[in-house]
């Protein structure tokens, strides 16, 4: 499918589009949709790579992405709208088409649905592994932890599925902010519960093997291991932060009173600030827990299984949250897809059909056949997917890896540098400039591992067999 980002911009008059009742936002709402696109499963792996990083590299590494991430989405919300025109800009495709335009449209629209798909997969995973923990922990709580316990994760991503299918048939972005403040809510409940059963296990006097260089090879790990298992943490680190790809989007619900461009560097300090201090607390902490052992995913590891109502708890607060930042990532992919069909084919009553119907406490809802069938369609992709390739870590670092640097690196950069018109070999475009490479150099790193780490579960895994 050709990708059009046309269909993203909106028709202005008199320079101001805001009269919309759709534009209702202010930054405490584009807050809790960035901690909610955040704050996701990311924070569940990154014990795990400080385990392979170390106390240096891995502390070292969370405050490098944070910064990162802080500044180049400061640049993004500053291209929110045409630098000729002054109209604002909807999608992320839309706005590198008004500000570089070429073969950057399609290159950024390939990264960004990719990712978008991606990351959609990749919360099907999680939260079926969080389902299973459910179960998982009541039974070692009823038969002890020497028991089996295992169970089969596809009847949980079906259920995931079935959850995203119907919330899938919210209209559209806009009407997002109560599903993300209770998914923000999630968040804090889950990662608080880590945070404290990791404190509880430490001041227990766990006896945890730690390091400043992180797993140790010819005890731990193999030397070959543990050069690909450090590139695939910096892969769960760049993930961990991935929320670029919906940046514009979150900023064009807001209102443009105070400038949306300000609002939305606020609401990036306080998402960015908030998440670091939460991704420091639980991945250092986490690590301090459980060493250089610790598990993929800190939640559903060996050793939380008591207090078995407290990990239920923490566990559904993650299903709960995956269940609101699903719809976060996937609203830009429906809207994309449904506004080309609908310029493909304009004259098509199956395309333009859309209904009233009244429904009890929501209101009028607008019904289309269309996007009940193509949004169902996505939905059951996305979940069989899922099946097929459940591998947690390996997912989550390679999907970080791919949207990190020309999503939240490459395209704010040079949109920054096209819009103020820095000077070739200036000072600041050298730094810049350096940034870009390093940040390149880092990603193809975290690419490299996550595929390796993929690749060798490939060898021993069967599809729709996956196991928790």
């Amino acid at each position: 499918m050709e990708i059009e980002t046309g269909n993203c911009k909106r028709t202005i008059s008199s320079g101001d589009d805001d009269d919309s009742s759709n534009r209702t936002g202010t930054w405490v709402s584009a807050s809790a949709h960035i901690i909610t696109a955040v704050i996701g499963s990311g924070v569940l792996s990154l014990s795990w790579a400080i385990a392979q990083l170390g106390w240096i590299g891995g502390s070292i590494s969370l405050v490098i992405f944070s910064v990162i991430t802080w500044y180049t989405s400061a640049l993004l919300a500053d291209c929110c709208r045409d630098p000729v025109s002054g109209r604002r800009c909807s999608c992320y495709t839309d706005t590198v088409k008004s500000h570089l335009g070429g073969i950057n449209i399609k290159f950024c629209g390939i990264a960004q649905y990719v990712n978008l798909v991606g990351v959609t997969i990749g919360y099907s995973i999680t939260s079926a592994i969080s389902m299973a923990a459910i179960k998982r922990s009541g039974c070692f709580h009823n038969k002890g932890h020497d028991a089996g316990c295992h169970v089969q994760n596809n009847m949980f991503i079906i259920i995931f599925g079935v959850i995203e299918i119907i919330l899938s048939q919210i209209p559209n972005f806009h009407e997002l902010s109560w599903l993300s403040v209770v998914a923000a809510v999630m968040s804090f409940a889950y990662s608080s519960i880590g945070l404290s059963l990791s404190i509880a296990k430490v001041v227990g006097g766990s006896h945890s093997t730690t390091s400043l260089t992180g797993t140790t090879v010819g005890v731990d790990v193999t030397g070959s291991q543990k050069i690909w298992n450090c590139f695939e943490a910096l892969g769960n680190i760049a993930f961990a932060y991935a929320f670029s790809t919906v940046l514009i989007e979150i900023q064009d619900t807001l209102k443009s009173s105070p400038p949306e461009n300000e609002s939305m560097k606020k609401a990036t300090s306080v998402g960015v600030s908030v998440t670091t201090m939460f991704y420091i607390s639980c991945g250092v902490l986490g690590y301090a827990a459980f060493g250089n052992a610790a598990p993929g995913n800190f939640l559903t590891g060996f050793g939380f299984y008591e207090p078995f109502w407290l990990i239920d708890i923490a566990n559904l607060c993650i299903i709960i949250h995956l269940v609101g930042a699903y719809q976060v990532f996937c609203q830009p992919i429906f809207k994309q897809v449904e506004d080309w069909s609908l310029k493909r084919w304009p004259n098509n009553n199956f395309m333009k059909e859309s209904r009233p119907i009244k429904l009890p406490l929501f209101g009028d809802y607008h019904f289309s056949t269309f996007k009940l069938v193509w949004r169902t369609c996505y939905v059951i992709t996305a979940t069989v997917v899922a099946m097929i390739f459940p591998f947690f870590n390996g997912v989550l670092g390679l999907l970080g890896a791919a949207s990190f640097w020309p999503l939240t690196v490459y395209f704010p950069i040079q949109m920054h540098m096209s819009r103020e018109n820095i000077r070739p070999l200036c000072w600041k475009w050298i730094w810049l400039n350096v940034l870009v490479v390093a940040c390149l150099i880092i990603s193809g790193l975290a690419a490299a591992g996550s595929v390796a780490a993929i690749t060798k579960q490939l060898q021993t895994y069967k599809p729709f067999s996956s196991v928790s």
